[in-house]
């Protein structure tokens, strides 16, 4: 999997190298505690795939320039920003097998950790008049939060349909990727209508992948135990939307009733999950994210031939086809 990605990348394995030093440079503090602390963030990043989609849409939209490397390092400070509180806020412990900022240093170190890596993406696009490429990642930013919030509201009363569902992917999840590929635009010199069409482009993949992720939580663990960390959580999500449309009203009421009062149980998350396979939630989610691939791949081909958008289609393609 992760050869795979290797191989995606290599038309622009020299930007991302450089986008790396530089990021690296933009944590900087004179602080010694925030320089240990940035210092572990770095350490367990992840793939890449955010500065990917910034580099590689810069590259269609008309050649990587100085600001696709701020675009790149801007849309990395305020998501890690948005990770870090984000898991103050679950109260998680762990990210991608790492322990989190909050469980290392407590959740007020977490939270100011955040706050820093958000000014110093402000500072970044003040300092350089990029007032574009802030005024798209702010958005992003914004709907980040509302959609986390609603999120939050709807799983309180557990009264989520397709319409919310689909309004929190794109907000939560969706408008991140949409930032990524508007500031690639962006920062190429593109016209307007070729940032939002590169905006939308990002938006359907996001939300590709976002039911795939949920798509996921519905399968098994490597020991073969039921996963059902979004029924853990409370979280209503595309798989079980479908199933509760299409079960009767008692079997409705049963299955709401555990995910509501009984979902810490494994026996109750392992019934969940057979439920929502047997009324065709799996097979209804993965549609759905066949359909956003096409729409995405249809605004790609509205682009000239070229590397870049052969890597962005392989790009897409190993987001929402992951086996993991």
């Amino acid at each position: 999997m992760l050869g795979r990605l290797h191989e995606i990348k290599k038309p622009i394995d020299t930007e991302l190298r450089i986008f790396e030093e530089r990021f690296r440079a933009s944590m900087k503090s004179a602080v010694p505690l925030l320089d240990r602390i940035t210092h572990y963030i770095i350490k367990r990043k992840g793939k890449q795939i955010r500065p990917m989609f910034v580099f590689f849409s810069a590259s269609l939209c008309g050649g990587i320039t100085e600001a696709t490397y701020r675009g790149a390092t801007l849309v990395e400070l305020l998501h890690t920003a948005t990770l870090v509180h984000d898991d103050v806020v679950d109260n998680s412990f762990e990210r991608r097998g790492f322990f989190s900022i909050n469980a290392l240093w407590k959740n007020k170190i977490a939270v100011l950790i955040g706050d820093f890596l958000l000014s110093k993406g402000l500072l970044l696009s003040v300092k350089n008049k990029d007032f574009d490429l802030l005024k798209i990642v702010s958005e992003a930013v914004e709907q980040m939060s509302e959609g986390e919030l609603l999120q939050i509201e709807k799983a309180r009363r557990l009264d989520i349909d397709e319409k919310i569902y689909f309004d929190v992917i794109r907000q939560k999840t969706a408008s991140l990727i949409a930032s990524c590929c508007a500031c690639g635009a962006t920062s190429a010199g593109a016209d307007d209508a070729t940032v939002e069409k590169m905006r939308q482009f990002g938006e359907k993949i996001g939300i590709a992948f976002q039911i795939k992720d949920d798509v996921f939580d519905f399968g098994t663990d490597d020991v073969g135990k039921p996963l059902g960390i979004d029924i853990k959580e409370k979280k209503i999500t595309l798989p079980l939307i479908y199933a509760l449309n299409k079960a009767s009203y008692l079997e409705k009421k049963r299955i709401i009733n555990l995910v509501k009062n009984h979902n810490d149980e494994p026996s109750k998350i392992a019934e969940i999950i057979r439920f929502v396979h047997s009324k065709g939630g799996i097979s209804y989610a993965e549609q759905k994210m066949q359909t956003y691939q096409r729409e995405a791949f249809d605004i790609l081909n509205q682009f000239p031939d070229h590397h870049a958008r052969t890597a962005l289609e392989q790009l897409v393609r190993f987001t929402t086809e992951r086996k993991e």
